[in-house]
């Protein structure tokens, strides 16, 4: 009997059996536009190649570029020796000016205690001198002041009494 078919029937094989040569398989044919992110063509130590997942490429370190000095960096640059060398000669000065300033300190501490003598004196000198004329002659003067206004904003009058 003879029947048409498509294929061939070939006997079974074994895999232990040394003339075993499994058929080739097709394997599918995949387009560049259908690899996923993340999976590439490569080269295996054998020769073949396939897909296989890969890491990403990590881009080259940034060569770091020089950038121009702010003008504030220059600016801060060039004041600071110029502070420091008048903070230096100030120092220097109050050095020399030393002596003088302590005479000087003595002397207004000297001023003061002779303002707050005479603050404390005058008005004990004053009351002495009223007591010694007070005995002699008549007492105290007496002011008396009377002051009188019509209304809120009524102008005022006064008189002024001694006695």
């Amino acid at each position: 009997m003879h029947s048409e078919t498509p294929y061939e029937i070939t006997p079974a094989t074994r895999y232990g059996d040394p003339y075993y040569r499994p058929a080739t398989a097709r394997q599918p044919v995949i387009l560049p536009a259908e690899i996923p992110p993340g999976v590439d063509w490569v080269t295996l130590p054998s020769g073949v190649r396939t897909l296989a997942y890969t890491h990403p490429a990590t881009p080259p370190p940034a060569i770091p570029v020089s950038q121009p000095i702010p003008a504030w960096a220059k600016t801060t640059a060039l004041l600071a020796p110029t502070v420091g060398g008048g903070i230096a000669a100030a120092g220097i000065g109050l050095s020399y000016a030393a002596p003088g300033l302590i005479a000087m300190s003595h002397a207004l501490w000297s001023a003061a205690a002779l303002i707050v003598a005479a603050v404390t004196a005058i008005p004990l000198l004053i009351r002495t001198a009223r007591r010694a004329t007070g005995s002699r002659g008549a007492g105290p003067t007496h002011i008396t002041q009377n002051i009188t206004a019509t209304g809120l904003f009524g102008r005022a009058n006064g008189t002024i009494n001694h006695h």
